[in-house]
Order: structure tokens, then sequence, then C-alpha cells
């Protein structure tokens, strides 16, 4: 199984009961949920006329949802025509988060997500001054087998930054490993898959590996802390201080990280 449609399946089981709520948040809310889902035949069963014809106009004040029209338009001219982004993981994510079930959430799912943490990204990074960002490769459409081996393995560090998240405020504990396990079962799974997601979750923090496989690379960066957004809740002082910790070594600036928690839906913008 690829890591990229493990991603998608670790992202159906829950990683933290406000995942989905998070990721709905990031992309808009319904309006713009339910017109990326139809345009690539998704839950909401409708159709649009083009790929960024539609999804300019609903969403959330914190998420990206008005914005995320002229997100995927800049980038469509940053790398030369939708065709180069990855709008179809944009659309299957969309249609699993209106309730496609368990086959929506397959591995275009999980190109998906890669999509949506690359969208954050580019968002948060823009305001920067310093420089202009690079469209995040989560955001692209591979077009080489070295382009598609790269997307994979970002989509490893952000699994393995995910699992790590949930590991701030303790050991992740055997019930929830058996229930994560058990989701994974659900969405098909195989064995081999089910291995390597409980090794990770049985292994110590490895922040400093993490942190330093992103080093000099902002979008990657980026993507991560926004994964880690969605892995947990937040709600405890040891998780925020490892955000903290996570943002410091990641080299993010509190302006890039806190558009990120305003698009996930963790601050008000």
């Amino acid at each position: 199984m690829k890591i990229s449609d493990l991603l998608g399946a670790v992202m159906q089981s829950g990683m933290s009961p406000s995942s989905n709520d998070r990721m709905r948040n990031s992309m808009g809310g319904g309006g713009v949920l339910g017109s990326l889902a139809g345009m690539f035949g998704g839950a909401s069963g409708g159709r649009s006329e083009g790929p960024l014809s539609n999804i300019g106009g609903g969403g959330s004040a914190g998420g990206l949802g008005g914005l995320l029209g002229n997100i995927l338009g800049e980038a469509e001219h940053a790398v030369g025509g939708k065709q180069n982004l990855a709008l179809g993981g944009l659309g299957a994510l969309a249609g699993a988060l209106l309730g496609g079930g368990r086959r929506s959430m397959g591995g275009a799912v999980g190109g998906g997500v890669m999509a949506l943490l690359g969208a954050i990204a580019f968002q948060a990074l823009k305001g920067r001054g310093d420089q202009k960002p690079r469209v995040p490769l989560g955001l692209l459409e591979p077009q080489t087998e070295a382009e598609q081996k790269e997307l994979e393995s970002h989509s490893e560090l952000i699994l393995k930054a995910m699992i790590n998240a949930a590991k701030a405020d303790g050991r992740i504990d055997e019930g929830e490993i058996r229930r994560i396990i058990g989701k994974l079962k659900e969405t098909g799974v195989d064995a081999e898959a089910q291995r390597y997601v409980m090794m990770e979750m049985q292994k110590p923090m490895e922040t400093e590996k993490l942190v330093g496989a992103a080093q000099r690379q902002p979008e990657l960066a980026a993507e991560m802390y926004g994964a880690s957004l969605l892995a947990i809740e937040v709600d405890t002082p040891a998780e925020k201080r490892y955000l903290d910790q996570l943002a410091a070594g990641l080299g993010l600036h509190p302006e890039v990280t806190q558009r990120i928690k305003e698009v996930v839906g963790l601050q008000p913008a």
C-alpha cells in the first residue's frame, strides 16, 4: 500500500475527534465542499463548469473558504495550468467529508489531504513578505516518477508528524491504538500497513528527526505543522507546548502558524 493511501485511511480513522471538522473548516464549509465534490463526482452529486468556477463563493471566515478559489488560481498560474494541480484529490476529499462513505476514502483521499495541506501552507506563507512561496508539492499533480516518489516521501513525513503530535501529552494508550487499527481494518488497509502504523504509534517521539527532515523547506514545514493541528485536540498544556516547540524547530514565523490555526478553525480569524 502506498503511504499516501495509508495517510488517507489514517485520516478516516480520526486521529482526533475534531480532525474531520477541521478539514471541513479548512475547505470552507458545505458550499465549497459541495462544489468541489460535485465537479469530481463526489457525494454532492452536482457538477460545475470548471475546477475553479464555483469554489470561491462560500465558507467560514476562519477557513480557506472564499479564498480557496483565489489560492488555486494563483497556484494554477504559478505551475502553468490547472492540469498540474492535484484538484482530483481535493474533490475526492470533499466527497469523503460530505459523507461519501468508506469507498470515497480510498487512495485519492490521501492525495486530497496532501493537496489541502499544500493549499493551507501556500496561503499561510503568502504573507511573509520576504519571499514568494513556491507551490507546495502536495498541491501539485506529479508529472514524473521522481516527483511521485518525492510526494510519497513527504506523505510519510506528514503521517509521522501526525502520529508524533498524538504523543505530545504522553504515549498513545493501547485502547486508542486498538481503535485506530480497527478503523484501518474497516477501510481495507492490509496487515503490513496496519503493522507499520502500530509500530509508529508505539515508538518514542522523534520530533528532532522530523524537524531535521524539513529544514530549508518552508512549504513542507508549514504542511507538517498543519497536519499536526489536524491530528490532536490542542486542549492540554503539553500539546500547546509541543506545537510551540515544533513551530520553533521548523523555523515557522508566528504569523504563519497563526494563519494556519485560523484556517483549521483553532482560532478566530
